[in-house]
């Protein structure tokens, strides 16, 4: 291990729930474990509740007992950016890490890098998840470039996305890294747990859609897909597993008009933690039909639980998932789906593909992440003490 011994990590984290905050709680274990000192800064006020499209921001489960998380970030009340970046900057950390994954956040984000970067002694590095949102709202580019502009290192778990950095800098130090493995659920359960855990039938064989419910993520050309009537020869099931953050109407017309709701198991509500083992060992394989994409949290956690999946050739995606060894990849259209959810079924691909995944889920390990943002700050250039 080098000289560095403090981590700062800014981001989402406990009572904040969702993807953004596990991956930075387990990011801080990750450290922990190679004997650094970590903090996870987090925000008191994430989103206005106007701004936020599901039910609650925060989560019901109890705090991580081994981590040190401030939650002193409200990203509309700059008073709290100059608080915050003036203690980090006292603290004087090795490394701060900033997780980026909105334009929303640039200026409190941009701001509080600014500010620790004045003690000439931290490296500012930047974990992007998006450059450019999926979605896109005017003034995304220079509240992007803003942010950007205060970072001297960036390490991407997408090179899509580590290509979209080139529109805003093309000389500081960056680097690639696969998605590591979401190990933080816990051990995997039988088949027959999970489904008893969530009231499942066992009859049948289960396809699983897991996450929140947006747009670019492609359900309804998964819906669209599971309709067709070739796949009725199986007793085969969709699970549908996540919260919408977007208008329900448009997928529920879908349910109706092609009459799948006797072939689905709706569960559109939020995925505590918990439960996130009983969706993913109750499922034959994982399904992400997503029509853009940089990478995803859900083919980590399938690869955790050793799960196929079944992908489309988006972003990031096929990057992770070697396609006819760990799953399929596809065009982001129903025809393609079908066809691969029907290979699947048909040829029996479930223990092959999990055999698969269970070899290439090795490149995925915590170690190799940490590895790869230590060796992205020594190539920053050095500090005058």
């Amino acid at each position: 291990m080098n000289s560095i011994k403090r981590i700062v990590i800014i981001g989402p984290a406990h009572p904040l729930r969702g993807g953004l905050a596990s991956f930075n709680q387990r990011m801080a274990l990750a450290f922990q474990e190679k004997g650094y000192e970590v903090y996870i800064y987090s925000f008191s006020l994430q989103y206005p509740s106007f701004l936020f499209p599901g039910t609650t921001q925060y989560s019901s489960e109890p705090a991580p007992d081994n981590l040190k998380i401030v939650s002193s970030i409200n990203s509309i009340n700059p008073i709290s950016w100059l608080n915050t970046g003036l203690k980090i900057r006292r603290m004087k950390p090795d490394i701060v890490i900033f997780r980026y994954w909105l334009p929303f956040m640039a200026p409190a984000l941009g701001s509080i890098a600014r500010i620790i970067r004045g003690n000439k002694k931290t490296k500012v590095i930047a974990l992007t998840d998006n450059v450019i949102p999926h979605e896109k709202r005017p003034g995304d580019v220079l509240l992007s470039r803003f942010f950007i502009k205060s970072c001297e290192g960036f390490i991407s778990m997408s090179k899509s996305v580590l290509n979209q950095l080139k529109e805003f800098d093309k000389t500081k130090p960056r680097t690639y890294h696969a998605h590591p493995l979401y190990d933080n659920f816990g051990p995997a359960i039988s088949r027959e747990e999970a489904l008893k855990n969530l009231g499942l039938d066992s009859k049948y064989r289960y396809i699983l859609f897991f996450g929140f419910i947006r747009g670019y993520k492609g359900l309804d050309i998964l819906l669209n897909a599971f309709a067709s009537e070739n796949l009725r020869k199986f007793p085969l099931k969709l699970i549908i597993a996540g919260e919408y953050y977007t208008d329900a109407s448009p997928y529920e017309l879908i349910i109706k008009e092609k009459e799948l709701s006797d072939h689905l198991e709706v569960h559109t509500h939020f995925i505590p933690d918990s439960s996130v083992v009983s969706y993913f060992c109750a499922a034959d394989v994982v399904v992400q039909p997503y029509k853009n994409a940089t990478q995803s949290g859900v083919t980590q956690i399938a690869y955790h639980f050793d799960k196929p999946m079944i992908t489309t050739n988006v972003g990031g995606l096929s990057e992770l998932v070697p396609h006819g060894k760990a799953g399929y990849v596809c065009e982001p259209n129903s025809e393609e789906i079908n066809q691969a959810i029907f290979d699947f079924f048909d040829q029996n691909k479930m223990n092959e593909f999990s055999a698969n995944v269970k070899k290439e889920k090795v490149k995925f390990a915590w170690e190799h992440f940490i590895e790869s943002i230590e060796q992205l700050a020594e190539d920053i250039p050095g500090k005058k003490p």
